[in-house]
């Protein structure tokens, strides 16, 4: 009787604790609706008197116009539509949104609450799950994203070698689809035998057979995927049986057909010159992210023609015997070796900060041009949707932002922004909170 009590009373506190747990998870996305007072809006507008920094083709002193979503005309004589809302922007300044090429924003929203985590699933290869299915539009940390000029991010899933398959999202809309902005790619975490922290008590021995196995698994993975593709493609052209579905496969036909890329992690030196080779033999698009120890061996990865997207610069260096400021040289050492380099925050609810890993990537050594390229225009060709996003030109999509400065700098503000085309309303939790103590009565009387 006393351990059939004991029974009941564990059940009821399991079943206590998911009540809780519900509960948060529907405040916070109450909280997470309810921050944005004011609904984005669709329409024309005239953006006039403006410091237009394009990327692609200089500074324009004049107009930008939006219709339909797009930039129907830019430059100083442009005819402002009768029917457009008139915004002056008079000593300020209009770039392209920013783009992130690497975060989990929208993933994660209380990282100690595993319900509220779909970064990572369950298992070691796992290219069909999908990250945009798990991308939840109302995360809280979208609209204080987004009030910094990062309109566009790339959301990829962790843990295991094939983590799964990453998207492209811009940072609005009501459903994971109508965020979608047109990119996916296969994320995957290349073998290495470099230490996993400073924790890591393995030895040499040891983290090289580790290596080593764990890349026989990713060729013999290679192997059944080129049988599945010849099976595949004999089948759907008539002369073979069809196969047995299979999801793991059917999720990577499209990289070694060459339709989707690689996402391919890898960040200390031997490693990025393995996987250099490794790339090559297997003809794949690729696409390096992390490439951490990327200086070292730069001149081989520019000799390969391999895009990189790189980051954060706001980190430690690999190794003891770096210089404190090497992450912050990384970016600008590859891009002057030749290398195609995009930055990323690779952070969850700090992905604001990407401006800031920008500049740090300017101070040292990648210059300020580079640099704002690099979380523009450069990632958007890396993507494939520089027809849209990256730059501002007639035709192109209306993903912008207006701000009083150097969006580098801490002291800059975001004045207006807007994602295709939606005039979205600059507001989140962290400026309510700001305003809420900035205008706070003197308290309670006594």
């Amino acid at each position: 009787m006393e351990d059939l009590f004991i029974i009941q009373k564990e059940d009821i506190m399991k079943f206590t604790i998911k009540i809780i747990a519900f509960l948060v998870l529907g405040f916070c996305a109450l909280s997470s609706y309810g921050q944005q007072i004011t609904k984005p809006a669709r329409g024309t507008f005239a953006l006039t008197n403006a410091t237009i920094e394009t990327i692609t083709n200089g500074t324009v002193q004049g107009t930008l116009v939006i219709e339909n979503g797009n930039i129907s005309a830019i430059g100083p004589n442009v005819a402002i539509p009768p029917d457009a809302k008139v915004v002056d922007c008079s000593g300020l300044f209009v770039y392209p949104g920013l783009i992130d090429g690497g975060t989990q924003l929208g993933l994660v929203e209380v990282s100690s609450v595993s319900l509220t985590a779909d970064a990572n699933e369950l298992g070691d290869i796992k290219p069909e799950m999908q990250a945009l299915t798990a991308v939840n539009p109302n995360a809280t940390a979208i609209p204080v994203t987004r009030v910094e000029g990062v309109t566009t991010t790339l959301v990829a899933p962790v843990g295991g070698t094939i983590p799964g398959t990453a998207s492209l999202i811009n940072l609005v809309g009501y459903t994971p689809q109508q965020m979608y902005a047109g990119f996916k790619g296969v994320v995957i975490n290349y073998p290495s035998a470099g230490r996993r922290g400073r924790r890591d008590r393995r030895t040499d021995e040891e983290r090289k057979k580790q290596e080593e196995k764990q890349l026989k698994k990713l060729n013999d993975l290679w192997d059944n995927l080129a049988l599945y593709h010849k099976l595949d493609s004999a089948a759907k052209a008539g002369s073979g049986e069809a196969l047995d579905y299979n999801p793991k496969m059917e999720a990577m036909l499209p990289v070694i057909r060459g339709e989707m890329p690689i996402l391919l992690e890898v960040n200390q030196a031997s490693a990025i010159e393995s996987a250099i080779k490794w790339v090559t033999e297997k003809k794949v698009k690729v696409i390096f992210t992390g490439v951490a120890e990327g200086w070292r061996v730069a001149d081989k990865i520019a000799a390969a023609n391999i895009p990189v997207i790189t980051g954060p610069m706001l980190s430690m260096p690999t190794r003891t015997s770096d210089r404190y400021d090497t992450p912050y040289a990384n970016a600008g050492k590859m891009h002057k070796a030749g290398v195609k380099v995009a930055i990323r925050s690779n952070d969850t609810e700090n992905v604001r900060n990407l401006p800031y890993n920008a500049g740090f990537a300017a101070a040292y050594g990648m210059g300020k041009e580079a640099a704002l390229k690099a979380v523009t225009i450069v990632p958007a060709e890396i993507f494939g949707v520089a027809d849209r996003l990256g730059s501002l030109e007639k035709g192109k999509s209306a993903t912008l932002f207006v701000t009083n400065g150097d969006p580098f700098e801490t002291k800059t503000h975001v004045k207006h922004l807007f994602i295709d085309g939606w005039s979205v309303p600059l507001d989140s939790r962290h400026i309510r909170l700001y305003n809420e103590f900035l205008e706070r009565s003197p308290g309670l009387e006594k």
